[in-house]
């Protein structure tokens, strides 16, 4: 996966505000038989997107005209909670998400975001609420601010984190940036 520098992103929001959302209901386990990272998004909350007969659901938001095609998540408290599967991460990358805005994260899964290109950003409940009423909402990594509707709101994230997202870096990119450092110490092991 290439994972693309993040500094300014503009993207459209979708609301799914309920609470403790698990990973088997982002990705039930009935999906997991996949060996690659990619194909899981067609199964994003799959009970919730679609009806028995398998066609879509009207009432579930991501099935809504209005939010179709949106990046960016803003959700509930203790989101991505429950088993410590990739494939939640995995699913809402492949759906679109680039962001996901909740008032807490599971640990696992707050991780499992970094490590795939989501950038996930804790907001309180009233900030949350004010993101939603805009259509679009622009989030600037380097200023750590995110703007909808005149208001600006600001958020946390460790500099290790920025420093990857803002530099489009995984840990094999980090690792291979200390080749000649590797090379040299495998050198220096032969000659022992």
């Amino acid at each position: 996966m290439e994972i693309k520098p993040f500094t300014t992103y503009k993207g459209k929001v979708v609301p799914l505000f309920h609470d403790n959302i698990d990973t088997d209901q982002i990705i039930p386990k009935v999906h997991l038989k996949r060996i690659s990272k990619s194909g899981f998004g067609p199964f994003l909350f799959d009970e919730w997107r679609y009806l028995k007969n398998g066609e879509a659901n009207p009432d579930f938001i991501l099935n809504q005209a209005p939010y179709r095609g949106a990046t960016i998540l803003i959700t509930g408290d203790n989101f991505g909670c429950g088993s410590s599967r990739e494939h939640a991460a995995w699913a809402l990358k492949d759906y679109g998400f680039q962001v996901i805005i909740a008032k807490s994260f599971s640990d696992i899964f707050y991780m499992n975001c970094t490590k795939n290109a989501i950038l996930p950003i804790r907001l309180d409940d009233e900030a949350r609420h004010q993101l939603v009423e805009a259509k679009e909402i622009v989030i600037d990594l380097p200023r750590q601010l995110i703007q909808a509707n005149g208001n600006t709101f600001t958020f946390d994230i460790e500099e290790t984190w920025k420093h990857k997202f803002i530099n489009g870096l995984d840990d094999i990119a980090i690792t291979l940036s200390y080749e000649s450092e590797i090379k040299a110490y495998e050198r220096a092991k032969l000659k022992e």
